[in-house]
């Protein structure tokens, strides 16, 4: 560790560990509209797309290694390990406990579409890239572990969450 991070408090790390979560989403949007306005908004949803489908993995075998979350973990492995999601920090999420074996997690404040929603523009049309990070991220921790997206923009949501997503393995 750095040595201007060794005499920060608790409450400074935590800090500092939002900006940096921050940092990261502001670059991520950034990188997305440079290609969104380049090459089109359906080019640049394939291209991050891509980018997730291998960014999922990186960041779920990180955390997994981190945390001492075990392979083949199930829902509990899945559980802890959404809470250390690099957006954790940024958003206001919770799961929901179905049953031992299915669980649903919701993004009840996106930071991403809540400054869209406060600036009167539409929902960020997400899903495409969440259907490829959240299954591969599921996958990653325990691969029995189906996914299933109840909603997430552009579909319909409730007022309660942006998006929603089913995880159980059978």
């Amino acid at each position: 560790m750095s040595n201007q991070f060794a005499g920060l408090t608790r409450e400074e790390l935590l800090a500092v560990l939002g900006d940096f979560a921050k940092r990261w989403l502001a670059h991520d949007g950034l990188w997305f509209q440079a290609v969104e306005r380049e090459h089109g908004m359906d080019a640049a949803i394939r291209a991050d797309a891509a980018a997730w489908e291998q960014f999922t993995v990186n960041e779920a075998r990180r955390i997994m290694q981190l945390h001492g979350i075990p392979e083949n973990g199930g829902i509990p492995a899945l559980k802890k390990a959404l809470g250390y999601r690099l957006y954790a920090l940024l958003n206001r999420q919770e799961i929901i406990d179905v049953d031992e074996n299915r669980i649903i997690f919701r993004m009840n404040d996106c930071r991403v579409q809540s400054a869209r929603k406060r600036k009167n523009l539409p929902d960020f049309p997400c899903k495409p890239v969440g259907l490829v990070e959240y299954s591969g991220f599921a996958r990653t921790i325990d691969p029995r572990i189906k996914t299933r997206c109840i909603c997430c923009p552009p579909d319909e949501h409730p007022e309660e969450y942006f998006c929603a997503w089913e995880f159980w393995i059978d």
